[in-house]
């Protein structure tokens, strides 16, 4: 038996694999809590602790967003060269705990637009990349990668269902700084995770044709790269529209109870577990590209029915289609784009997660305006009409 054969015998023992699956799932839910801890609640914390304007949080939330893509974009490019992403996992996190210390102990709003911002788009790319580097893992130990990948994505929205209230708890209880700085351990934990408990999977070959030459897309896969792109931003930006504008819909329109919204997010956030595993594991029979048609009819049928029920128990019903919507988008659509780039995992990984933070800029401002200019119910008859547009883009993309 040679050295690499008893190596890689060694690597895949059931013990190894167990502790490697459990790093894996503990990273992606650590850096699904860093990320939860910080979004919710930071308007709140830029109005009542910063004390800047509306218009300033605003700005705030595009320049995070702006940033967080072009910086994640660059990352996600140059790290296809690398033979160990190792290193650059556990680089991008301590970026993230640098910027949620900046947090912590600054109040002054250019410092957290500025060198906040910066850090926090840096450390952004940890969760893609290690998303990058469990599905350089599943390929090589023969996993079954989708149903691998699906559950990873499962612990995001696990992370986001305990993050955001208990993000809240702390800072009310807490304070921001104490908040803060725990969600720099986060990521802290979940960079040293990386380091020393994945192994590594380059070897010499490998690290030789990473080194020498940027990795290419097919050219007959850029046209579907294109079109998935397009069909991803246009849905995450419906649900942008839908998480900006339902809450005021809720309690301006319909007169309902105000945390009937945070039960309706938290139901559809729950929902989405089962769903992204039982993709996973459907992936096996069915091509992605049908799964995802299917989540994009359920989407076509969930807006306009938005338009009709306004009972309670109506709304809290429908958040199954939205889970089916976002559930499978959310775990098949990475997988999708990896099979697109197979030779650049860390771009394609990077370029899903950026689709789904570009909503937010596209997304934010269309809610806005046809909330002030409209009515909140009107922003549903929009998003039909969105749905079918992506539902045609989707149509383009190659099948694989």
């Amino acid at each position: 038996m040679t050295p690499t054969s008893t190596a890689t015998t060694q690597n895949t023992t059931p013990t190894t694999l167990k502790r490697v699956t459990f790093a894996f799932l503990f990273m992606a839910f650590l850096t699904g809590i860093g990320s939860a801890f910080q979004l919710p609640v930071m308007s709140l914390f830029l109005a009542k602790e910063v004390q800047v304007s509306s218009f300033a949080v605003g700005i705030f939330f595009a320049v995070n967003a702006l940033v967080g893509i072009v910086l994640g974009q660059v990352i996600g490019f140059y790290s296809d060269r690398l033979a160990d992403r190792r290193w650059l996992i556990l680089l991008c996190c301590i970026m993230a705990a640098g910027g949620y210390v900046i947090f912590a102990y600054s109040r002054n709003y250019w410092v957290l637009l500025t060198l906040a911002v910066t850090l926090f788009g840096l450390g952004s790319a940890s969760n893609p990349q290690i998303f990058a580097f469990a599905r350089e893992y599943a390929n090589r130990k023969q996993r079954q990668t989708v149903m691998f990948m699906s559950i990873m994505r499962a612990q995001i929205s696990l992370a986001w269902i305990i993050g955001p209230p208990l993000a809240f708890w702390l800072a009310i209880n807490k304070g921001f700084t104490f908040l803060f700085l725990i969600g720099a351990a986060t990521f802290l934990l979940s960079g040293c995770c990386g380091r020393f408990l994945l192994p590594p999977l380059n070897d010499t070959q490998q690290k030789s044709t990473k080194t020498t030459a940027l990795p290419q897309a097919p050219q007959q896969n850029k046209t579907s790269v294109i079109y998935l792109s397009l069909t991803l931003v246009i849905i995450f930006s419906c649900n942008s529209m839908y998480l900006i504008n339902m809450p005021l819909y809720i309690t301006t329109q319909l007169h309902l109870p105000e945390n009937l919204a945070g039960f309706l997010m938290g139901t559809a956030a729950g929902l989405e577990i089962p769903v992204m595993i039982i993709a996973g594991w459907l992936s096996k029979f069915v091509a992605k590209k049908h799964l995802m048609i299917v989540a994009l009819l359920c989407g076509v049928i969930f807006y306009p029915l938005l338009l009709v029920v306004t009972s309670t128990w109506g709304l809290v019903c429908l958040q199954l289609l939205n889970a089916i919507l976002i559930g499978i988008l959310a775990s098949i659509g990475m997988t999708y784009f990896q099979d697109l780039m197979p030779s650049q995992l860390g771009s394609a990984t990077t370029l899903f997660t950026n689709s789904a933070k570009s909503s937010w800029i596209v997304g934010g401002p269309i809610a806005g305006f046809i909330g002030g200019a409209y009515s909140y119910y009107d922003t549903f008859y929009f998003c039909s009409v969105l749905t079918l547009l992506a539902l045609f883009c989707l149509w383009k993309v190659k099948s694989v």
